[in-house]
């Protein structure tokens, strides 16, 4: 097998493909707001009076939840908390990222990778040791979260890395608690990626890859599959 990259992976996840199958009275916007690229999405009708709204989830042939509409909906359009504050959401919110992860999205927007990024912090923070390595598309979108993985750095175990490209000349980073990567790569710039290695233990590896193929709207996937995890460090073993 060829050494990985962050596009090979990417390719390899669209292989992995789920379905949802929609229950209700009517035609769901569920439908058309999923927007998944390898997501097949259909409408079962449900009789007037019958159960609430709710969403069957299929990995292949395997069933793996029902889901009710309200929970989707608020993965859909998710709260933006700190790493530290996410043991507040409910397990069913949370639960949505591990029955959907290996799955390419084709249409997830900042809101929704936001929200998937938190989740992969709060496992890092929670274990608070091991490597977790970040990548921004610039370093002035770094910017906007650095406080969150200063805090990571300074309040665990946690070897943090990020990866962005500057604008400009940047400022000196010896003296911050994460080490800081800028030198110029084929893959640093065009993904936002968050790569965590559980310190070794595979129950708290994850991965989430993404790239933006329009303003606003990336195309991507997460997982807890330790294999892939390990691949995506691989893809950025030029970096020490």
């Amino acid at each position: 097998m060829s050494e990985p990259t962050l596009a090979t992976l990417l390719e390899e996840a669209e292989r992995t493909r789920k379905s949802l199958v929609v229950y209700g009275p009517t035609e769901s916007d569920i439908v058309t707001q999923f927007g998944a690229r390898n997501v097949a999405v259909e409408h079962r009708s449900l009789p007037d009076g019958g159960p609430d709204e709710f969403v069957i989830v299929r990995d292949g042939d395997e069933f793996r939840c029902a889901i009710g509409r309200e929970d989707l909906q608020a993965f859909l359009s998710p709260p933006i908390r700190q790493p530290w504050d996410l043991g507040l959401l409910p397990p069913e919110y949370r639960s949505l990222f591990e029955l959907l992860d290996d799955t390419v999205f084709g249409s997830l927007n900042r809101r929704q990778l936001l929200a998937t990024a938190r989740e992969l912090e709060e496992r890092a923070y929670r274990l608070g040791r091991g490597t977790f390595r970040v990548g921004f598309q610039s370093l002035s979108a770094f910017r906007s979260q650095e406080r969150i993985y200063r805090r990571l750095a300074e309040e665990t175990e946690l070897d943090v890395h990020v990866y962005a490209v500057p604008e400009a000349p940047t400022e000196d980073t010896s003296d911050w608690p994460l080490t800081f990567h800028s030198e110029p790569s084929d893959q640093i710039g065009r993904y936002w990626f968050l790569l965590f290695d559980g310190d070794g233990n595979d129950e708290w590896k994850c991965a989430l890859v993404a790239e933006e193929q329009e303003a606003g709207t990336f195309y991507g996937f997460w997982t807890y599959d330790p294999a892939i995890v390990d691949r995506a460090f691989e893809a950025l073993s030029e970096y020490p």
